[in-house]
C-alpha cells in the first residue's frame, strides 16, 4: 500500500515538475510587462547556484549535519581529486548550452509543441546508449524510435493557417528558430546524459557530489556564456534586469526539478514514466490552448502527439528479454 502510494505520488512530482516548468517558462518568455524582459543567460547562472547550494544541503544532511564531514567530503571528492572532477566539464559544458536553448526554443514555439518535440530525446539517448554503453535495444524499443520520428513529423509539419502572408512569415521563421534549438538540445541531452550515466557507473561517489562538480564548472559555462552574449546589458541593467516572481518560479523549477525527479525516480518504472510525460503532454496542450491561447492545435498536431505518446510507452515495454544477452 505504502509502495503504491509512494509510485502514485512519483507521478505527480514528474507531471507537475515538467509541465509546470515548460508553461511557466513558455510564459515567461511570452509575458509582456514593462521594461527590459530577463535574460535567459542569467537565469541559467541563478539557476546553477540554486543547484549548487540544494546539493550541498543534501550532502549536509547525509553527513548527519556535520560541517567537519561536509568540509571533509567536498575536499576529498572535488579538491584532492582532479581528474576525477574535470570529467565532467563536458557534460556540464553541455548541460549549459541545453538549458539556454530551451529558453530559446520556448521564446519561439508554443509549449505544446515544444512537449512534443523535446521527446526526441528518447532517440538521441537511445542511439548514445548503443554506442557509448553497448546497451542493447529490443525490437520493441527500435519500433517505438520509428514511431516516435513520424510522431514528430506530423507535429511539425506546416498546418494551413489564413493569417497575412508577414505574420505567417515571421511565424515561419520563428518556428524554425524553436525547432532548430530544440533539436539541438535533444542531441545535447543525450549525449551529456549518458555521458554522466557512464561515469557514475565508473565511480562511488555520491550523485549529489557528482552533481555539485556538475554545477561548478555549469557556473564558470554560464558565467562566460552571460558575458559573452549579454555583457553589456548586464552592464547597462545589472544581472537580474526584467526579474519578477515568474521568473524566480522558472529559475526555481529548472534548478530543483532535476534533483527532484532524482530523488523520486527509483520509485516510477518505465510505465508511469510514460505515464507521466503522456498527462505532460495532454496537460501542456490543453493549458496552451485555453489558457496561454498561443496553440491551435491542427487534427495533424494530434495525430503525431498520440504516436509520440504510443511511442514513449513502447520503449518502456519490457519483452522477452534476449536468449544471449552478452555483447557480440
Amino acid at each position: 500500500m505504502a509502495s503504491a502510494r509512494l509510485k502514485y505520488f512519483s507521478l505527480g512530482v514528474l507531471v507537475f515538475q515538467t509541465t509546470s516548468l515548460v508553461l511557466t517558462m513558455r510564459y515567461s518568455r511570452t509575458l509582456q510587462a514593462e521594461g527590459p524582459r530577463y535574460l535567459a543567460s542569467s537565469a541559467v547562472v541563478v539557476a546553477e547556484v540554486m543547484k549548487i547550494l540544494a546539493c550541498v544541503l543534501l550532502v549536509f544532511k547525509e553527513h548527519s549535519y556535520s560541517i567537519r564531514a561536509l568540509n571533509s567530503i567536498l575536499r576529498q571528492e572535488i579538491l584532492h581529486k582532479p581528474i576525477e572532477t574535470l570529467k565532467l566539464a563536458i557534460p556540464s559544458g553541455i548541460y549549459t548550452l541545453q538549458n539556454n536553448l530551451l529558453y530559446v526554443a520556448l521564446s519561439n514555439l508554443d509549449a505544446a509543441t515544444y512537449q512534443v518535440t523535446y521527446q526526441l530525446k528518447i532517440l538521441t539517448t537511445a542511439l548514445f546508449s548503443v554506442s557509448m554503453l553497448g546497451r542493447r535495444l529490443g525490437v520493441y524499443q527500435w519500433l517505438s524510435l520509428l514511431v516516435l520520428m513520424a510522431g514528430v513529423a506530423l507535429v511539425q509539419w506546416p498546418s494551413e493557417s489564413a493569417a497575412a502572408p508577414e505574420k505567417e512569415a515571421r511565424s515561419a521563421g520563428s518556428q524554425f528558430v524553436g525547432v532548430t534549438a530544440v533539436l539541438v538540445a535533444c542531441c545535447s541531452s543525450g549525449f551529456a546524459g549518458v555521458y554522466f550515466e557512464k561515469i557514475l557507473k565508473e565511480s562511488k561517489q555520491s550523485v549529489w557530489v557528482r552533481n555539485i562538480q556538475l554545477g561548478m564548472f555549469g557556473l564558470v559555462f554560464g558565467l562566460f556564456g552571460m558575458l559573452a552574449y549579454d555583457g553589456e546589458r548586464v552592464r547597462e541593467s545589472g544581472m537580474f534586469q526584467g526579474y519578477n516572481t515568474i521568473t524566480w518560479t522558472v529559475v526555481a523549477l529548472q534548478a530543483l526539478g532535476g534533483l527532484v525527479i532524482a530523488a523520486v525516480i527509483k520509485y516510477a518504472d518505465n510505465i508511469l514514466k510514460g505515464f507521466a510525460t503522456s498527462l505532460s503532454i495532454i496537460l501542456s496542450t490543453l493549458i496552451s490552448y485555453f489558457l496561454l491561447q498561443d496553440f491551435d492545435p491542427s487534427s495533424v498536431f494530434f495525430l503525431g502527439a498520440v504516436l509520440v505518446i504510443a511511442a514513449t510507452f513502447l520503449y518502456g515495454y519490457e519483452g522477452k528479454p534476449p536468449a544471449n544477452p552478452s555483447r557480440a
